[in-house]
């Protein structure tokens, strides 16, 4: 390098080493932004999902368990003993036994009604539909 040439780099240099504050402008005086938080998109609307068979044999079996568990507490409060008279014959058994099979009898004769019931719609139901036909 020549003489000439090594003082124009050096002039350079010296430029670039010298620092020249910039006026300020009311941005740089202002404290910096706190960072944007990005929220993740929004997950599609789940599906309702319709209730299936199992799902409702289980809802009856839990409702079942508490059902049994109260009549259980309930028949071993009650174990005072009672007669009971029916159709001529008679006998012993705790109060609570004796609730339980008069309420046993009275479910199963609704089923019974209830079934004949049935049958019966059943029928008139192929009646018309055979008349369609």
């Amino acid at each position: 390098m020549t003489h000439a040439q090594d003082g124009k780099h050096a002039a350079s240099r010296a430029a670039e080493e010298v620092h020249v504050p910039a006026q300020e402008s009311a941005e740089d005086r202002l404290p910096p932004a706190p960072p944007v938080e990005t929220q993740p998109a929004p997950a599609a609307p789940a599906k309702k999902l319709r209730p299936t068979r199992v799902s409702g044999t289980w809802v009856a079996v839990i409702i079942a368990l508490l059902v049994l568990v109260f009549l259980l507490v309930f028949i071993l409060q009650n174990l005072d003993t009672a007669s009971v008279h029916f159709l001529g014959m008679s006998g012993s058994l705790p109060l609570a036994v004796a609730m339980l099979f008069s309420a046993i009898a009275g479910a199963l004769l609704v089923a019974l009604v209830g079934g004949a019931r049935i049958l019966q719609l059943r029928k008139e139901t192929k009646k018309a539909r055979r008349s369609v036909r």
